[in-house]
């Protein structure tokens, strides 16, 4: 009886061992198969898979070449985020005035928008956070104080963020466009707005319809072209630094049934400005000065002011929901801002760059070389940012066990029924997440750079090698 129990004992474990081979050759096999794919013949290729539970590598290979990560950097922006500033953390714009209300209800003095750096701010996506909702707790708190009249200004503050709003490593070509809105101290509608175009006949121009909402300090000179159906949407948004005049190049399609493009509002902060200053024009509340943002000042020479007597704070969603919609629509402002925020929190200048060096010392403390983690921006639109698979799988593992991984967790979208983030930018296809294998829990981080053809031929080859995992 012994010895059959031994036998049992030695035949499990001996298929534990070969089940584990099966999944690390099928791996193989099909990562082979990839590589020697002729629209790889000149790309860079990683694949590292790890149990998710105790960190076990399952299968590794080229683990350790630094590759653009394109939105699955946006995984490690999260997990650091949800380590330095916790799953509840709120931001913070406060909304005052400085000078004195006269017994008439005149404001002598200036109404201020403080942000905080809530990338929120005006959102669509939450409830009591819309534009609308947020404008209407503005303008109760001016009520409440007694505010029937301001002889001053309506000013975005958006100083805490410093005045670079777009990261060194962005590309010219995607800064105009809404996934490109710069950051900034004071954000609104998430920095962007709809330009509705004027379609026709393919090779023939586009014009410009109108705006939403409508942007009557910009002026725009439309150089798009109509394009035969099934060439997509290719038009991008030009908006000199500075300036107020944007250009549309490229081409949209003649079957594209939206019929406009998404830009970056280039001053959120005056925006913010401008969108109450107009609420309070329209219920008769009088401003006597234009709208300002720190931008508009500085360019006139003219000192920022300070709130002296705060009328409400705004509070955000927590972090656990933003993130949610970070990954979920990928949007490239919340991971920035957020790399922003952790320097912030950690007592340096909000900057991208402090950002970035904040996020290598949390995981240089948690055992993952600093030059494994070579980032530029937080989102991964950056193409210099080069990430290895090892460290983004590693990353993901540390999540597990945490009491805000199954907030993290809901955030990934599923693709190819897998809970994975997926990236893209000119070349470059990741995915990086989770699956359940046989009972074994693992995580995953694939990249592949330099591309050549199709992108949806090279992800289907790539769902291919993620097939062996589930």
């Amino acid at each position: 009886m012994k010895m059959r129990f031994l036998l049992i004992i030695n035949f499990l474990l001996f298929a534990g061992i070969a089940g584990a081979q099966s999944l690390n050759q099928k791996l193989q096999t099909a990562f082979n198969h990839l590589q020697q794919d002729s629209q790889l013949r000149y790309a860079s290729v990683s694949l590292t898979v790890l149990d998710a539970k105790t960190g076990e590598t399952v299968f590794a290979a080229n683990p350790n070449m630094g590759l653009a990560t394109a939105s699955t950097l946006k995984t490690i922006t999260s997990i650091t985020a949800f380590n330095i500033l916790g799953k509840d953390f709120q931001y913070q714009t406060q909304f005052g005035y400085n000078g004195a209300i006269a017994a008439d209800g005149t404001l002598n003095g200036d109404i201020i928008i403080k942000g905080a750096g809530d990338p929120t701010l005006g959102s669509w996506r939450y409830a009591g956070h819309k534009e609308n909702e947020v404008l209407s707790q503005m303008v109760a708190a001016l009520q409440k104080a007694g505010i029937k009249k301001i002889n001053g200004r309506v000013i975005g503050d958006d100083s805490i963020f410093g005045t670079q709003s777009v990261p060194d490593g962005w590309i010219w070509m995607d800064v105009g466009n809404y996934y490109g809105a710069g950051t900034s101290g004071l954000c609104w509608r998430e920095n962007q707005f709809d330009i509705k175009l004027k379609t026709g006949p393919a090779d023939t121009p586009i014009g410009i319809i109108k705006t939403v909402p409508a942007m009557p300090y910009l002026n725009f000179k439309s150089e798009l072209l109509n394009a035969p159906a099934g060439t997509g949407d290719d038009a991008y948004g030009y908006l000199p630094v500075g300036g107020n005049l944007m250009y549309l190049r490229g081409t949209y399609a003649a079957d594209q049934t939206k019929k406009s493009i998404s830009a970056a509002i280039p001053d959120p902060a005056y925006d913010a400005a401008f969108r109450l200053a107009d609420t309070l024009k329209r219920l008769g509340i009088l401003v006597s000065g234009d709208p300002e943002s720190v931008l508009t000042l500085n360019a006139k020479g003219q000192p920022l002011p300070a709130i002296t007597n705060n009328l409400t704070t705004i509070l955000s969603p927590q972090l656990s929901k933003i993130i949610y919609w970070l990954n979920q629509k990928s949007i490239n402002l919340y991971a920035e801002q957020l790399l922003k925020t952790m320097a912030w929190k950690s007592g340096k200048q909000a900057t991208t760059d402090n950002g970035a060096e904040v996020e290598q010392d949390f995981w240089k403390a948690h055992g993952i070389d600093p030059n494994s983690l070579n980032v530029v921006d937080g989102s991964g639109l950056s193409p210099g940012t080069r990430v290895t698979t090892l460290t983004m799988a590693t990353v993901l593992k540390s999540a597990k066990g945490t009491d805000w991984f199954p907030d993290f967790y809901e955030s990934l979208p599923v693709y190819n029924n897998m809970k994975m983030k997926s990236g893209s930018i000119l070349n470059v296809l990741t995915y990086a997440g989770y699956q359940n294998h046989n009972g074994r829990e693992l995580c995953f981080s694939i990249m592949v750079n330099n591309y050549s053809g199709s992108s949806r031929a090279v992800k289907e080859r790539i769902f291919r090698v993620l097939d062996e995992l589930k």
